[in-house]
């Protein structure tokens, strides 16, 4: 997995970012959330589509490196 693009949405707290192209529109069946344990304060959320992850949501974390 490599990183395709950062998240645009510019909010401060948010170092989102794409693993794959974004679909048209939602992602629709065979989505699913998974919220992980992050081992640092904040969220860390994949979206997974059929299996593959799509995007990692990563908010409210100190900045990556």
């Amino acid at each position: 997995m490599s990183v395709l693009d950062m998240c645009s949405c510019q909010d401060d707290f948010c170092q989102s970012f794409r693993t794959a192209p974004p679909p048209d529109g939602a992602y629709g069946r065979g989505h699913r959330c998974i919220p992980l344990d992050a081992p640092w304060p904040g969220y860390l959320v994949l979206d997974v589509v059929h299996e593959e992850i799509m995007y990692v949501e990563v908010l409210y974390r100190a900045p990556l490196d």
